[in-house]
């Protein structure tokens, strides 16, 4: 296009021509009268011969639109919430589909803002004239094609008229500096070239050639797809190839022979005319290279099927491109109901009636000789002639919707509470509202926000199509993903040459697969080798490993880190179930016992046992249940401090009584062998001083550990950092290492195998004066179960069950151990109280008088018998109970 033309030069030819054109006009444009008046651009008829400017009616990319726009104006008028109390009107104007022809129509929309000097202008009486003013056009809709848009936009921004596009998407009308006043509810070749680009990469291709028809829409597309190539990185351009706007014989052949010259470059990207389209397929065909080229077309290719007639084979599998569109039910409803009688106001509508119907209509102008049969009026579209709303149908809507919300909120703004036009809105100062213009926002007619960037254009929103063949249908074109702003393609839906679901390759070197590392050939950008990211290594990029941070672990395919799973012991766990089962038993059978001791706690037999200790050691033997939850609970400060305080603190209890009670048994028992005075602290609240104060070693111990150390929990990922990562966990634990846990049972093992010292030194105890036998067997016992404990628990600290194994190991050792304490101390009480109770009132406590009588006279006997088996004679049986003393 050559340079722009000055305003002055501009203005004068305008008002030489305004006159002459407000005449031609205004018999072929549709006038709509309302308060506002909004102007339209429309392709109603093609390109005429040459010395005509108009050729015959475009259905559907003329009448089509041009009644989308009415019925858009309809839709609007009769809504009570957009500009209410406001009528839009309209000056629709046919544009040919041919540039020069639309700027000659568009000085229509310019008349109002033209002072035109009439001052030698007198009428026959001598009085000025009174001249009609045309109506003042605010904003236009339109136009379609891009050179047509260009060319009006050019004059409209003289004049401050803001423009809204409904199909044009060359790149060159995003110049915000040029055309500042044209915006556009499509998409621009640009975003057509970043979604390209997508696919391209999608597909896993990083080798194609790129091939375009000469002139404006092919060159600046392939242009767009190769800057955004460069700066995205990751594609790389085997051969740029330009369609002649005027081919010579033989000249798609050789565009074939030089795509084969790069054959791993099998991707070809095609910005071209429906023609060359067609032509290239076709010597595609003739060098027999069905199924090798990949073909990847622009908006220009979309989903039509002239270029691929007779081609299909060539083209399966080839992916499209076209802005995202959805068909508006409503006009649907609105067009297919429109007849000559209630349509007279599109002056096109009977020309388009007998196109559709193939009739002709009673005219003046009509020939004679016209072979088509005469039209009833009464055919209906849809019904008498095939109907499909035309794709741009729902932008047009879009773009009268735009002016129209642009109109309401400047309306709100500049005339609170005014009903109609005010002051301040007349007349209306048109960059005032290109800047509303730019800020609407809102839902359109298929639901999808329709909003305008700083250089007024619309937001990128693309349907991808593949041309598919079908064994049970006829080939055609499948939706298989959409992009806005980013690409969302199905893969799986996708069907190549032959039927295959594979996707072609299109590569210099194959890809590398996730989680591994691009080691580039010199001299060659899209040649590499690949190497797997190994160990704790994710892909951070198409060439770095990089090691994750200590917390996570690499994904699967190694193409970033996850956290590193957290583990504790459940309570759902099948390693809980043992431990939690013994401690509820356990806990049930203790508080039965304690229950069954306080119901009968002046008896003999209770009074026997030693009431007070037998309480501490019930205490002590709960506890030793109940820090089975403890162990189990999930770690935090509280459960942490609780483990501290109670983990030993229950055996302790335990073994502190038992071992007061048989170091008792034990100083009565050798006391009484030398006298009859009993050995000092052997009272009840001696025993229970010495087990107190055996027990405060324990708690002082724990108090200062705690107050040294505070307790909290923490996510340990060393422990279970194994070789391979998919293994590897995070346990959350209480801060006791494995030698920590141990030495806060030491002192608790320390009275435990102190109190079996003592249960073997008082073994000779005649057991129906005393406890010491079943105490003894409960400390040999226990010493068993705390021996295997030890080995099993330090045996597993490198196993991946670590955590389950050891908590597991440690809780049932606990509840054994207090199993054994409860069922050898006091199972067989209880049960002599509750089945026996005549026993029960029988015994009584035996003075330390009585045992120490028994005493001495077991140590004779026992010296006796020792006398007998020396000489050879038996004359008392050996272990025979003393009688009872009273």
């Amino acid at each position: 296009m050559g340079p722009l033309p000055s305003p002055r030069i501009l203005f004068f030819l305008l008002v030489q021509r305004s006159v002459g054109v407000q005449a031609s006009t205004a018999q072929h444009s549709i006038k709509i009268d309302g308060d506002i008046t909004l102007g339209g651009l429309f392709p109603v008829h093609a390109k005429g011969p040459a010395g005509t400017p108009c050729g015959e009616v475009k259905k559907e990319a003329g009448v089509h639109r041009l009644e989308a726009m009415l019925y858009a104006l309809d839709q609007i008028n009769g809504d009570p919430e957009l500009l209410p109390n406001l009528t839009l009107g309209a000056r629709i104007l046919d544009t040919c589909s041919r540039d020069t022809y639309a700027l000659e129509q568009s000085l229509t929309f310019v008349q109002a803002l033209i002072q035109k000097d009439t001052s030698d202008i007198r009428c026959s009486n001598g009085d000025p004239p009174i001249l009609s003013r045309p109506e003042r056009v605010v904003g236009v809709i339109g136009a379609s094609a891009s050179s047509v848009s260009i060319m009006v936009a050019n004059v409209l921004r003289l004049f401050s008229i803001p423009q809204i596009s409904y199909a044009s998407t060359a790149p060159e009308l995003s110049d915000n500096n040029r055309y500042d006043f044209f915006s556009r509810v499509v998409p621009p070749d640009s975003y057509q070239a970043q979604a390209m680009v997508d696919i391209v990469k999608a597909l896993g291709w990083n080798y194609v050639s790129t091939l375009a028809s000469e002139g404006n829409y092919g060159e600046s597309g392939v242009e767009a797809f190769m800057q955004i190539s460069r700066e995205a990185g990751g594609v790389c351009i085997a051969q740029s190839i330009k369609i002649p706007r005027e081919p010579r014989p033989g000249e798609f052949d050789k565009v074939i022979r030089r795509l084969l010259e790069t054959p791993n470059a099998r991707g070809i990207i095609i910005f071209a005319n429906e023609d060359d389209i067609k032509r290239v397929l076709e010597a595609s065909q003739r060098a027999n290279q069905t199924g090798h080229f990949l073909w990847v077309g622009s908006d220009s290719w979309g989903s039509k099927t002239s270029p691929v007639l007779g081609l299909e084979e060539v083209a399966e599998g080839a992916v499209t491109i076209l802005p995202k569109r959805a068909s508006i039910e409503g006009f649907d409803q609105y067009f297919t109901s429109r007849t000559l009688e209630n349509n007279r106001r599109n002056i096109w509508f009977a020309e388009f009636w007998e196109d559709d119907f193939k009739c002709r209509l009673t005219r003046s102008a009509a020939r004679p000789e016209d072979p088509r049969r005469k039209c009833t009026g009464g055919e209906r579209i849809a019904k008498d002639s095939a109907y499909e709303q035309e794709g741009k149908v729902q932008f047009v809507i879009d773009a009268v919707y735009a002016m129209a919300h642009a109109l309401h909120n400047m309306h709100v703004d500049l005339c609170p509470g005014h009903s109609g036009v005010c002051d301040k809105m007349d007349p209306i100062e048109g960059r005032l509202l290109l800047r509303y213009i730019h800020r609407v926002n809102f839902n359109g007619s298929a639901g999808t926000p329709v909003m305008f960037n700083e250089n007024g254009d619309a937001p990128g929103r693309y349907d991808i199509f593949q041309y598919q063949m079908a064994n049970d249908s006829a080939p055609s074109y499948r939706v298989i993903g959409q992009w806005t702003e980013y690409l969302r393609l199905s893969i799986e839906e996708m069907q190549w040459s032959g039927g295959q679901s594979d996707i072609p390759s299109s590569v210099c070197s194959l890809p590398c697969q996730p989680g591994e590392r691009k080691k580039m050939v010199k001299g060659v950008p899209c040649c590499w080798h690949c190497e797997l990211c190994d160990g704790y290594q994710f892909q951070l990029d198409d060439f770095t490993c990089q090691l994750c941070p200590f917390d996570m672990r690499p994904n699967e395919n190694r193409t970033a880190c996850r956290a590193t799973p957290i583990i504790k012991l459940e309570w759902t766990s099948a390693w809980a179930v043992l431990p939690l089962f013994l401690a509820i038993v356990g806990i049930l059978s203790t508080l039965f016992v304690v229950g069954t001791l306080v119901r009968f706690n002046d008896t003999p037999i209770v009074r026997a046992s030693g009431r007070e200790l037998s309480y501490v050691l019930l205490t002590g033997i709960f506890l030793m249940y109940a820090i089975t939850f403890l162990m189990m609970g999930e770690p935090g400060v509280a459960v942490c401090a609780l483990r501290r305080l109670f983990l030993g603190l229950g055996m302790c209890i335990s073994y502190a009584a038992l071992l007061t009670k048989t170091n008792r048994i034990y100083r009565i028992f050798e006391q009484g062998k030398r006298s009859v005075t009993p050995p000092r602290f052997i009272s009840p609240a001696s025993q229970l001083v010495i087990t107190f104060s055996l027990i405060g070693v324990q708690l002082v111990g724990t108090s200062v550990w705690l107050a040294v150390l505070p307790p909290h929990s923490f996510i340990d990922y060393e422990e279970q950092r194994t070789p391979n990562p998919e293994n590897a966990r995070g346990v959350l634990k209480c801060d006791m290492s494995d030698l920590s846990l141990v030495s806060c049972l030491m002192y608790s093992i320390l009275l435990m195998v102190t109190c079996t010292v003592y249960a073997v030194k008082a073994r000779g105890v005649p057991e129906n004066f005393n406890e010491a036998k079943p105490i003894g067997f409960t400390m040999y016992t226990t010493c068993i179960v705390w021996l295997a404990f030890v080995p099993i628990f330090f045996g597993t600290a490198q196993s991946a069950e670590k955590i389950y194994i050891q908590t597991t190991t440690l809780t049932v050792s606990m509840s054994l151990s207090a199993s054994v304490s409860l069922g050898m101390l006091y199972v067989p009480k209880v049960y002599v109280i509750i089945f026996h109770p005549e026993q029960n009132v029988q015994k009584r406590k035996r003075s330390f008088k009585a045992v120490a009588t028994a005493a001495t006279m077991s140590t004779r006997l026992s010296q006796k018998n020792n006398n007998e088996q020396q000489n050879g004679e038996s004359k008392a049986p050996a272990g025979k109970s003393l009688p009872e003393s009273k």
